[in-house]
């Protein structure tokens, strides 16, 4: 019973990633090149790893050395940062915050990144904000920016664009034509980079 179980979780799984990978293909701009995202590192990188994450996810947290890692080792990579806030309304919040600062001070935007995603307890909009504030940029702008977009077009876009690849949590990383979910890790990051490189696919 077991045996048939597996077979059947295996099957289903590679019926997802099968999906996944056409998701991909169809809507390659989105997930690489959207002027919504910031890309850190290389901006002429030959390979790009695409980062779905919330602020409020721990395992996005401890995850976050691995992204500084690998643009500490790799200076021909580029790592596109794209927001998909689903773990409740703080995550939102502190995501309309990042949203307004990125417009505002976009050369800022990783240290923001940074500070938030890294600081301790729940992000919210009074952690976000004061983040932006000891980056320069005052509440105040950030209200102002954040009017202009009330119906916060961008994450709803964020919102279907990972319903169409089958992301549900983060975080999810997009590395060639594959959907890479969980905190993986650095050596598998790298590995997939590296065959990316050699074969053109994350597996040779």
């Amino acid at each position: 019973m077991l045996d048939v179980q597996e077979a059947l979780q295996k099957k289903q799984e590679a019926q997802r990633l099968v999906k996944a990978n056409m998701a991909i293909q169809e809507n390659t701009t989105d997930i690489f090149d959207s002027k919504n995202d910031v890309a850190l590192g290389n901006p002429k990188g030959d390979v790009t790893v695409v980062e779905f994450f919330d602020y409020n996810c721990s395992y996005c947290r401890h995850a976050l050395p691995d992204m500084q890692a690998m643009l500490k080792k790799d200076k021909n990579v580029r790592f596109v940062l794209k927001e998909f806030p689903i773990l409740g309304p703080d995550s939102v919040a502190a995501h309309k915050v990042a949203d307004a600062f990125r417009k505002l001070a976009p050369e800022k935007y990783a240290d923001f990144h940074v500070a938030l995603l890294g600081s301790e307890g729940r992000a919210s909009d009074e952690s976000a904000i004061a983040v932006a504030a000891s980056l320069g940029v005052s509440e105040d702008k950030i209200r102002a920016e954040m009017a202009k977009s009330p119906n916060d077009g961008i994450v709803q876009a964020t919102y279907q664009l990972a319903s169409s690849l089958g992301i549900s949590g983060t975080p999810s990383y997009v590395i060639g034509n594959e959907l890479v979910p969980g905190a993986v890790g650095l050596d598998d990051l790298e590995a997939k980079v590296k065959n990316m490189r050699s074969c053109g696919k994350t597996a040779c």
